[in-house]
């Protein structure tokens, strides 16, 4: 009998931690580290326009992480100015998202408006370096004197490019007399660019390569630039307006 009655209080044992094994623990589940969240910030190039970026707060440090529209990250502390700042809403954005959810925000009190979205370092620096730019000028000598027969014809050819949506890559070859220097042939094949972009209507051009040889006595250049109608990124930038009123004054041929 008693080994039989110890068998059945093991087997209600068993039934006993079985049971216990399939309840749920009631316990809260632990914080998690991160939280993401999105963040919607004025466009500082368009103080109209709106971008949803996406972040993360960290749960510990109460520290935000934003990833900017060009891919960078901004890190920000919860409770500063500037983490407050992400997280402001204006009226007229609440109102916005109201028509869309159709939700009824008449109660909620008037909000403070959002500042204007600071640039970023990748914009920052694309600001300082376009105010770099220098116009592409003949580099000449105050007593230079053009002598015609120093010019002896120059052609202006596309160039095919594998690159979609890029500027336009030309390139320019310069025949010259035997002995010319470097900066009249470089100044005459800017010229005849100059003259080819106009008729094209390019505003802008940028200087890629330039390579000299010696062909029958004469000096041939083959000078690579990118026509753009807008002004590109560059040290030197030529414009063709200008390229063309300063090869006119200088006596340099547009052809």
């Amino acid at each position: 009998m008693r080994p039989r009655l110890a068998l059945l209080s093991g087997i209600g044992a068993l039934a006993l931690l079985a049971g216990c094994a399939e309840t749920k623990d009631a316990r809260p589940r632990p914080k998690p580290a991160e939280l993401g969240v999105a963040v919607l910030q004025s466009d500082a190039g368009a103080p109209d326009k709106k971008t949803l970026t996406r972040g993360r707060i960290s749960t510990k440090s109460g520290e935000i992480l934003i990833l900017e529209p060009d891919g960078s990250v901004s890190e920000m502390a919860l409770d500063s100015p500037e983490g407050r700042d992400a997280f402001a809403v204006t009226e007229a954005e609440l109102m916005a998202l109201n028509a869309n959810l159709e939700l009824d925000l008449s109660g909620l009190p008037n909000m403070a408006p959002v500042r204007k979205r600071e640039p970023t370092a990748q914009e920052k620096a694309l600001a300082a370096f376009s105010a770099r730019s220098r116009p592409l000028r003949l580099n000449l000598p105050v007593s230079f004197e053009a002598d015609p027969q120093d010019f002896q014809g120059a052609q202006v050819a596309a160039l095919a490019s594998s690159r979609k949506g890029a500027d336009s890559l030309v390139e320019v070859t310069a025949n010259l007399r035997g002995g010319v220097d470097a900066d009249t042939a470089f100044a005459y094949a800017t010229c005849a660019l100059a003259s080819w972009a106009d008729a094209k209507g390019a505003s802008y051009a940028r200087h890629i390569r330039t390579l000299r040889d010696k062909r029958n006595g004469k000096m041939v250049v083959g000078s690579v630039f990118t026509l753009s109608e807008k002004k590109p990124m560059g040290l030197t930038v030529m414009t063709t307006k200008q390229t063309l009123q300063e090869c006119k004054a200088r006596g340099i041929p547009a052809a």
